[in-house]
């Protein structure tokens, strides 16, 4: 009989329970499909959120199937009850009016509740107390937030968003707030906390979001100014940059999901759920569902992506079966950080510096698009942009313009006796 320790693990700075085995391809389904477990690349284990339930549905998930080692876990729940004994002794809650004064919310027009700070009224939320006076917010804002069908991402990070300006208010309400101390708790933001102008435009979007999505409160940003984004250029490799990159890898699934990522212009995202259905081969067009925006779009099948694929296909033990590029250990789609991962490695062996991340293989696909005469309209459909103003972010930085252009110093230097 197999054995399958359960240890203790901090993964994405989230308590969990490890589950290490030897490969079996057996538990690998039993874990994932019952249990609920997720696989970690970086960790090599299954792992399950650290809760009562988690816990009983691998241990009745595995009874049976496997011997069960769990001396480490025991050891650290009691040290962990131990240790919150002692805290939630010695703690004493912070005065919401402290914490007021902190984004220099005026407390006297804000109304405190439960000042006595009890410790029975919080719940915890992605590390960050919450009183149970903002108990509500979060609730209210998600199910509005699915109700309008905004993605899974946009859900987390608007949440995450919020959570902050919660974790901050402690007893003060956040339904009670104005726009004026709204204003001060994004100078807070962007003083104290250093927020980028991009970070500051994600919390105001959420924050504007509850206060006028679900609290129904119309122009209730109306006086709140934006911070103006600083214009960055896309960053991108060029040609002999490519070829190092591209080299630097030895796995064939590794080398061909960046090349699909540089031949179609494609977000990570996109390339991690693209199933073989969408690859049309009579048609020579990749399918690309429900990309960013909720928009479909077509992009052109290179003949030469089409046989490394076919022959990454036929090589593959085993054969992708839903996925185009499927995990060995989960049999499902890629996880985004691990192809964002691949990109890393592969740039670090080629000995690029720059800094940059996978989606300047699309920026590279864009620009070079450009030099070769390719209409930007073109361009604009392929990448699947809502705005033309997005593409000719692309103009600033191809050659085709560039190349014609003569300095008037040459010029000068020509005509004129210059010393040197």
């Amino acid at each position: 009989m197999k054995q399958v320790t359960l240890n203790p693990l901090l993964h994405r700075q989230q308590e969990c329970i490890g589950i290490f085995f030897e490969n079996d391809s057996l538990l690998n389904m039993v874990i994932q499909k019952n249990a609920g477990a997720k696989w970690s690349q970086t960790k090599k284990c299954w792992w399950v959120p650290l809760t009562k339930e988690d816990y009983y549905k691998i241990f009745f998930v595995l009874k049976g199937k496997a011997q069960i080692e769990q001396s480490a876990l025991h050891q650290y729940i009691a040290e962990k009850k131990k240790n919150a004994s002692v805290a939630l002794s010695k703690t004493l809650p912070e005065s919401p009016l402290t914490v007021a004064k902190k984004i220099q919310l005026p407390a006297a027009k804000v109304p405190i509740v439960g000042s006595g700070g009890s410790k029975s009224s919080l719940i915890v939320y992605k590390k960050e107390k919450i009183y149970h006076v903002n108990a509500h917010v979060l609730p209210a804002m998600k199910q509005q937030l699915k109700l309008k069908a905004y993605s899974e991402s946009t859900i987390k990070t608007y949440l995450s968003e919020m959570t902050q300006l919660l974790g901050i208010l402690k007893n003060i309400p956040a339904d009670e707030l104005t726009p004026e101390h709204l204003k001060r708790y994004f100078l807070f933001c962007f003083e104290k906390l250093k927020l980028t102008e991009n970070g500051l435009h994600s919390r105001i979007n959420a924050l504007k979001f509850y206060y006028e999505q679900v609290l129904k409160r119309e122009k209730f940003f109306w006086d709140i100014p934006r911070p103006k984004k600083p214009f960055q250029l896309p960053k991108l490799l060029n040609e002999k940059e490519l070829t190092r990159l591209f080299n630097a890898l030895t796995n064939k699934k590794h080398k061909a999901m960046l090349f699909t990522a540089y031949s179609a212009g494609l977000r990570v995202s996109e390339i991690v759920n693209l199933k073989l259905t969408d690859i049309d081969s009579k048609r020579m067009q990749i399918f690309v569902h429900r990309a960013k925006g909720k928009k479909d779009r077509y992009v052109n099948l290179s003949p030469v992506l089409l046989d490394i694929l076919r022959a990454y296909i036929q090589q593959s033990k085993p054969r992708p079966k839903e996925y185009l590029f499927e995990s060995e250990q989960t049999l499902t789609a890629y996880p985004t950080r691990t192809v964002q991962q691949i990109f890393s490695n592969a740039k670090y062996k080629a000995g690029i510096r720059k800094e940059l991340g996978i989606h300047s293989l699309r920026h590279s696909f864009a620009t070079h698009l450009l030099d070769k005469g390719t209409d930007i309209k073109y361009i604009k459909d392929i990448l699947g942009h809502f705005s033309i103003r997005t593409t000719e972010r692309y103009l600033h930085i191809s050659r085709k313009q560039l190349v014609n252009i003569i300095s008037p110093f040459d010029d000068l230097w020509k005509k004129e006796n210059i010393e040197w």
